[in-house]
C-alpha cells in the first residue's frame, strides 16, 4: 500500500484507515508503484526477520509485494493480504502468494503465522482491529511489526512542491512543508495510535519503537516517477499533475539534475505474549 514517498507530510491523520477511495488508489498505475517506491534497508528486513520465532510471515497491505520480496529474500515464506486486486496481480506475477481482502475482513481460516508485518500501510488499517486481528493470527512469541520510509528531501525540493501545490490544487488538505520539520515532531500521532491499538489488544509484550536511517540518490526522472503514486495525487487529473511535475522538476534541475534523499525507516514491534487473550 502506500508510502510517504513523495507524500507531503506524514499520514497523521487518526481516521485516515476510513478514507478506502485514498486507501484503494494506489492500484491506479500498480506497474509504476513497483518500478518506483524506495525499497527497505536490509538492517530494517532482517532486524524484523530475526526476531520472528519461524519462517512463517503474513504481509499486511503488501501492495505489489516490494517488502514481501525482500523477506523472502531473506529466507521467510510470505503471505500478502491486500485490498486492491490490481495491486495484488502484479505482486503474484513477482513472486508473492496474495489474497485480496482489508486485514478486518479477511479470514485466516485457522492459519497462524510467526510475523505480521506491514510496510507503508498500518495507517489504512484500523489501528485497534488490525491489532487484534494480528494477536489472533500470532504464535505465542511472534511478531507484529508495522514500519514505514518517512523522507526528508532538500528543503529546495519541499518548497518547490509545495508552491506546486498551492498553484495547482489548492484544495487539497496537506502540509508539504511538514516534510521539513523534524521526524519527532511530525510522526508522534502516527507511532502513538498504532501503539495504542496494540496495547488494546490485550495479547502484546515488549512494544518497541526503533529507526533506522539511510540515504538513497534520485535522478530527476526517478523522483518525478514517483510523484503520481503518492496518496494526495494518485487520483488528480492528469494535466494538473503533469503542472506539479513540471514546478517540481525545475527545482531538481536547478539542483543539478538530481538530489540525495535523507530517509528514515520507523518501525514499532510487539511480541505475542503466550498465553495472551487477545481482545476484540
Amino acid at each position: 500500500m502506500p508510502t510517504i514517498t513523495p507524500e507531503p507530510g506524514p499520514p497523521s491523520d487518526p481516521e485516515l484507515h476510513r478514507d478506502r477511495g485514498m486507501a484503494e488508489s494506489f492500484g491506479t498505475d500498480a506497474e509504476r508503484y513497483d518500478r518506483a517506491r524506495p525499497g527497505y534497508p536490509d538492517a530494517v528486513i532482517e532486524r524484523i526477520a530475526a526476531a520472528c520465532p519461524g519462517p512463517e510471515i503474513l504481509d499486511v497491505g503488501c501492495g505489489t509485494g516490494i517488502a514481501a520480496r525482500r523477506f523472502q529474500a531473506a529466507g521467510r515464506t510470505v503471505l500478502g493480504v491486500e485490498p486492491d486486486a490490481r495491486m495484488a496481480e502484479v505482486a503474484r506475477r513477482l513472486g508473492t502468494a496474495v489474497e485480496v481482502a482489508t486485514i478486518e475482513d479477511w479470514d485466516p481460516a485457522g492459519r497462524t503465522f510467526d510475523g505480521v508485518v506491514s510496510g507503508q500501510a498500518w495507517h489504512w488499517v484500523d489501528p485497534v482491529a488490525g491489532a487484534a486481528k494480528a494477536a489472533r493470527v500470532l504464535r505465542p512469541g511472534g511478531v507484529l511489526a508495522a514500519f514505514w520510509n518517512a523522507p526528508r528531501p532538500p528543503d529546495e525540493i519541499v518548497d518547490a512542491l509545495a508552491e506546486a501545490v498551492r498553484r495547482v490544487v489548492p484544495d487539497i488538505p496537506v502540509d508539504v512543508t511538514a516534510m521539513k520539520r523534524p521526524i519527532e515532531e511530525t510522526y508522534p500521532a502516527l507511532i502513538g495510535k498504532v501503539a495504542d491499538g496494540v496495547r488494546a489488544a490485550g495479547a502484546f509484550g515488549g512494544l518497541d519503537e526503533w529507526r533506522h536511517e539511510w540515504t538513497r540518490p534520485y535522478t530527476r526522472d526517478e523522483w518525478l516517477d514517483q510523484l503520481p503514486t503518492a496518496g494526495v495525487f494518485t487520483r488528480l487529473a492528469p494535466d494538473r499533475l503533469a503542472e506539479v511535475a513540471e514546478l517540481t522538476g525545475r527545482a531538481i534541475d536547478r539542483l543539478g539534475g538530481g538530489f540525495t534523499m535523507a530517509y528514515s525507516t520507523l518501525v514499532v514491534m510487539a511480541s505475542r505474549v503466550e498465553g495472551g487473550a487477545e481482545r476484540g
